[in-house]
């Protein structure tokens, strides 16, 4: 009997190939949230910087050019957090497509393998299939000349 060979075996290595994309792909995505995440925290720390120097420079000489270029660098830092807060929000769903894509991409990976196996399985039915077939019939043939 012939070696056993899946036909799609190609397509099962694109499938793989895919596959490693995707968790590339999905890593590359975790890396980007969890650079936008990093920025976001710096941004919140440093209006906590300049609301405790606000808060000093209110206890201490009053400086109204200070006080006020600290109220305005607190504003200024919202709206960079709001648009950071944007910018996570964007990479939490890049995050989120790469995820999908990658399941998508490992299951159908799966149901190729998986199709590998019952057409192995299917082989090696037959194979035995034949080689009973075979020593039945080399048993009957001795079988038969013993009687003679």
């Amino acid at each position: 009997m012939t070696k056993f060979t899946f036909r799609l075996e190609s397509i099962l290595s694109i499938k793989l190939k895919l596959e490693e994309q995707a968790k590339m792909e999905f890593g590359a995505a975790k890396l980007k949230l969890n650079e936008e995440q990093d920025k976001l925290e710096g941004l919140f720390s440093k209006k906590s910087e300049y609301e405790e120097e606000l808060k000093k420079l209110y206890s201490d000489d009053l400086d109204v050019k200070r006080i006020n270029g600290t109220a305005r660098a607190i504003v200024i830092v919202d709206e960079q957090i709001k648009l950071q807060k944007y910018a996570v929000k964007r990479a939490e769903k890049q995050v989120d497509l790469a995820t999908q894509k990658l399941n998508t991409v490992m299951q159908e990976r799966k149901s190729m393998e998986k199709l590998k196996e019952n057409r192995f399985a299917e082989y090696m039915r037959e194979y035995n299939e034949e080689e009973s077939k075979q020593t039945d019939e080399l048993i009957s043939y001795q079988y038969g000349r013993v009687e003679e």
